[in-house]
């Protein structure tokens, strides 16, 4: 699927959270000043994501302060998502993607390269929202650590 770019509006969706309850992106964007970071990650309770969603996590106070939200979004069941998000007090959404329908929208999944093999599967990928809804930022094939520091510096909230 095609990635996201800059100025162009991003695919509406309504993901089910750890809870099962319906969090839809327009909800999201209203509820925050600026927009809303949207952020792909594999596989809850990996290194590489527990890292990454730790730094947002430890950073959430920042981005908020920025008016901006922050949600993660994972094929992951939502029994994995909620001890995910329990174990590692993650104090913002974490959305179930099961279909990977939301991930192919937003060009977060696809074929990619790991220790050499190419497989099928999610992009790490972040994407920050305008209030609009259009991006602001879009980064594909990110590294879970310091990705979130660059992220902020590009931004300009450090």
């Amino acid at each position: 699927m095609p990635q996201l770019t800059p100025g162009q509006a991003a695919p509406d969706f309504t993901l089910a959270d750890a809870t099962g309850t319906p969090v839809h992106l327009a909800d999201l964007l209203r509820n925050h000043r600026e927009g809303c970071v949207v952020y792909f990650y594999p596989r809850a309770s990996t290194p590489g994501c527990t890292k990454e969603a730790c730094d947002f996590r430890d950073s959430l106070a920042a981005w908020e302060q920025a008016g901006y939200g922050v949600v993660g979004v994972s094929p992951d069941s939502q029994a994995a998502i909620a001890r995910f998000a329990a174990t590692q007090s993650l104090p913002f959404p974490l959305l179930s993607d099961p279909d990977h329908s939301v991930m192919e929208a937003w060009g977060a999944w696809g074929e990619k390269k790991s220790y050499g093999r190419t497989l099928t599967g999610v992009i790490r990928s972040t994407v920050v929202l305008g209030k609009d809804g259009a991006v602001k930022l879009a980064k594909y094939n990110v590294k879970a650590t310091g990705h979130v520091g660059r992220l902020r510096k590009e931004l300009g909230l450090d």
